[in-house]
């Protein structure tokens, strides 16, 4: 499978043949679908908590009288039917990740890829990097190859580049370690450099 290697400042620069077995598989929604679910699950902080009612500083004296007050023999103010009292079956830190074998990741990885190639929303450059950490140049540059909303990935971040592209709206710049399925998918097209083609193709074969 052969693509178009675009440059950033003159348009097309060659091309590059791309791998098969990474780029040219049929995607698969419910892989995809399980990766990201993994990916958000393992991302949450789960400390959210309530206190129950043994950890509430309330008295535990009955509070009434035996007969006549009207209430219940009630004996402890920590009670969660009580104002100030504890929660019932409250929410406790603990882990929201979930197991998935590194075999689906890896093939999640692979489906990513492809189902940006089937969409016609990959893109090749041929590198990444910024003579001057100018954003507006950078900004003009993406809108001539029509770089509106994208993740760029390239082997690692070229330090101009990435500060002239962090203030560009709706644009993402990862090395190819933190290249992953949600990030691909979340943004409408995907930018590799050929460093990074190559850096996936070793990795994902």
């Amino acid at each position: 499978m052969k693509l178009d290697v675009l440059n950033l400042e003159s348009g097309k620069a060659g091309s590059i043949d791309l791998d098969e077995t990474v780029f040219g598989l049929e995607p698969r929604k419910d892989i995809l679908h399980r990766m990201v679910t993994y990916q958000l699950a393992k991302r949450q902080q789960g400390t959210h908590k309530s206190k129950p009612r043994w950890e509430v500083k309330a008295t535990s004296k009955k509070f009434g009288r035996q007969k006549g007050g009207g209430t219940a023999r009630h004996g402890n103010k920590a009670a969660p039917q009580f104002r100030g009292g504890g929660t019932a079956h409250g929410p406790r830190p603990r882990s929201h990740a979930i197991d998935l074998p590194k075999k689906v990741r890896r093939l999640a990885m692979r489906h990513a890829l492809s189902a940006k190639v089937a969409a016609n929303e990959l893109f090749i450059i041929e590198d990444a990097t910024s003579a001057a950490s100018k954003t507006k140049a950078l900004r003009e540059a993406f809108a001539k190859l029509g770089f509106a909303n994208a993740l760029i990935v390239d082997a690692t971040v070229d330090e101009k580049f990435g500060l002239a592209a962090r203030n560009i709206p709706n644009i993402d710049v990862l090395p190819l370690a933190g290249a992953n399925v949600y990030d691909i998918l979340r943004r409408e097209k995907l930018v590799l450099t050929k460093a990074a083609v190559a850096g996936l193709e070793a990795r994902l074969k």
